[in-house]
């Protein structure tokens, strides 16, 4: 069988306009997910107003989208380590484009919570097929920046999409929203059918020809935009005695369990974090006093936190490493979680709740950005990926309800107790079981695995022989 060594010949690469590219056509689908998730504030808010929603139809129309977010993360998973990562990137993005015009012509409120279900199934999977995407293409010298880069465009939506919604709902109409994402995603999925596959992958279930003649392009491409000669690949451990794998039971063998456990408790926190907090400030705010203007001024400003965490994060995920990052800025979160609710001076909440937020998007930046997808070998890494997200975006349905019910029984202090004793689980589970994936080469990773097999092989070839008196 051809040997490729697509891993090696992938990480002695030079950043170059082809790097730019998969990020860009990445990044392009990502922040469209981020979009289409934020816009449903200011849709909601103006369904409300002409009578089209009420709040209880909200609340399904919220529920929806993360109960197909999480059936997506979970079959995001499932294809891509199956059909290949660009199979997976291109059916989501026309699945929730698709979703977006039948939300845009909803005849009614019903309608378009079913729509927004369908919808929630593509933005749970571009997520998944997004970070995992970008770490197989980067070198590991530099992998962390880039998808920390990519978190900061698919966060970037937040603040985006506030600012499209405030100009384009009053003046053209809830409708529109939905068909600009429509619109995006079918160009970008346009563009992205000259994205090519992952030869990793490819290399891994076998198809050796096909990730040669990717790999030589992407090696031809890069030298014609550096100018330069690329220097010798370095050989690489033999990936051979992993290409059988690829079952969802090898996330629970023993040399993995570790890692799903990590990935997914990083998931489970950011995501109670993201939706269980910084969601739901305004809310926290008008309910300790503030009027709905001076919350959303404070909020904005403590929102702000999100791009700046991001790109604290992009600067930081290979200088200083995942594990370490992961741990020092959950306790950082912890801190200021934990001096929170007992600030009453505006300046001073501002302040805190701005750290605060940077804090768990350094964390999103590295930890779920890059991290999660850095501990799973090849031939598993979209469905280790997608499980940990699974959970993590199955929190974000129960989130709600069990904030109300802190906020209510114990206030603010009840909230930011249940996000902070997260924050302490995942900075334990992270330093007792999480490794250090800084400059690894991805090949590497499946060193565990590569051992197991070749045990099992070796058993097994062992017992296929005649027993000797």
């Amino acid at each position: 069988m051809l040997t490729v060594n697509a891993g090696a010949r992938l990480d002695r690469l030079p950043p170059s306009r082809f790097h730019y590219r998969i990020l860009g056509l990445i990044g392009g689908g990502m922040f469209l997910d981020g979009f289409e998730i934020y816009l449903q504030g200011g849709v909601l808010a103006a369904l409300i107003g002409l009578g089209y929603s009420t709040p209880a139809m909200n609340a399904n129309f919220i529920s929806a989208t993360f109960a197909g977010m999480v059936i997506g993360a979970w079959l995001a998973g499932i294809a891509g380590d199956r059909y290949g990562r660009r199979f997976s990137y291109q059916f989501n993005l026309l699945v929730f484009g698709l979703a977006s015009f039948a939300g845009a012509a909803a005849p009614s409120m019903d309608w378009l919570i079913v729509a927004r279900f369908v919808m929630g199934i593509g933005l749970g999977a571009e997520i998944v097929v997004g970070y995992v995407t970008i770490s197989e293409f980067t070198p590991p010298a530099s992998r962390g920046r880039w998808g920390a880069g990519l978190a900061v465009i698919t966060n970037s939506a937040l603040f985006i999409s506030a600012v499209v919604g405030r100009a384009v709902i009053p003046s053209y109409g809830w409708r529109w929203m939905f068909v600009m994402v429509g619109i995006g995603a079918l160009i970008v999925w346009y563009l992205r059918k000259g994205m090519p596959e992952s030869p990793r992958w490819l290399e891994a279930h076998g198809r050796s020809e096909e990730a040669e003649r990717i790999m030589s392009g992407i090696e031809a491409e890069v030298e014609q935009s550096t100018g330069q000669k690329l220097p010798a690949a370095a050989n690489v451990l033999d990936q051979s005695s992993v290409q059988s794998t690829g079952k969802l039971s090898d996330l629970f063998s023993r040399e993995m369990l570790p890692r799903t456990i990590v990935g997914s408790v990083i998931l489970i926190t950011l995501n109670t974090a993201i939706y269980g907090f910084v969601a739901f400030l305004p809310s926290f705010m008008v309910r300790q006093g503030l009027t709905i203007t001076t919350s959303l001024n404070y909020t904005t400003l403590m929102s702000f936190g999100g791009p700046v965490g991001a790109v604290l994060g992009m600067l930081l995920a290979d200088k200083f490493g995942r594990k370490p990052c992961t741990v020092l800025f959950s306790f950082l979160a912890i801190i200021c979680g934990a001096i929170y609710p007992q600030l009453s001076d505006p300046t001073y909440v501002t302040l805190t709740g701005f750290i605060l937020v940077a804090a768990i998007f350094v964390l999103v930046a590295i930890a779920w950005g890059m991290y999660v997808p850095e501990l799973f070998p090849t031939t598993i890494r979209m469905r280790g990926t997608g499980f940990c997200n699974t959970l993590g975006r199955f929190m974000t349905i129960l989130t709600p309800q069990i904030v109300t019910a802190l906020f209510v029984s114990a206030g603010i202090f009840g909230v930011l107790a249940f996000v902070v004793s997260l924050l302490v689980l995942q900075a334990i589970v992270v330093m007792v079981l999480g490794i250090e994936t800084k400059q690894m080469p991805l090949e590497a990773l499946s060193e565990a695995m590569i051992a197991r097999n070749k045990a099992a092989a070796t058993s097994a070839l062992a017992a296929e022989r005649p027993a000797t008196s």
